[in-house]
């Protein structure tokens, strides 16, 4: 059974997503730069074309997970999942030579800000939870679209003035 969008939830809009897409078989496929920052660039440009926020993000050798938000009132998460995957499996095959998605992720519209800073922590301290760095500031894969490291740290330790657009 592989996982299905809501059914009563349009996914248009200006909600907030954690996303989760798993490499090919589960390869360590996030270990090197070069391939994080191809990806990266791929998921920023589906992100800009479809008028999302990336809040959060975090390669782990096999996966990575996305805390986005939709800027407009015609952002459409469906449609920012198969893009990111599209234009970064594209160029992943072109530049490495072999697939680099699952066919299915996981996703979760957050109900709350608060949940949004839940996940937001979640998600950067994954490489710590994983022992593959000892503190978050310490992963060179992890970030954000929107804020400098330092800024997102101080945000996701700050629960008021959580980030929301406008």
């Amino acid at each position: 059974m592989y996982p299905e969008h809501l059914k009563t939830f349009d996914y248009v809009g200006l909600h907030q997503y954690f996303l989760t897409f798993c490499t090919h078989e589960r390869h360590r496929l996030f270990e090197k730069a070069d391939a994080v920052s191809l990806v990266r660039t791929q998921i920023e440009r589906a992100a800009t074309a479809l008028q999302f926020a990336v809040i959060a993000y975090c390669f782990m050798p096999d996966h990575v997970h996305l805390l986005v938000e939709g800027q407009a009132d015609e952002s459409d998460c469906r449609e920012f999942i198969s893009r990111a995957k599209q234009y970064s499996g594209f160029h992943y095959q072109a530049e490495f030579g072999h697939r680099l998605w699952q066919r299915y992720g996981y996703e979760h519209v957050l109900r709350s800000d608060e949940a949004a800073v839940s996940v937001a922590r979640y998600i950067l301290e994954n490489p710590v939870r994983a022992r593959i760095v000892e503190r978050i500031d310490g992963y060179e894969f992890s970030g954000s679209g929107v804020y400098t490291v330092a800024q997102l740290l101080e945000a996701v330790q700050m629960r008021s003035g959580w980030y929301r657009s406008a």
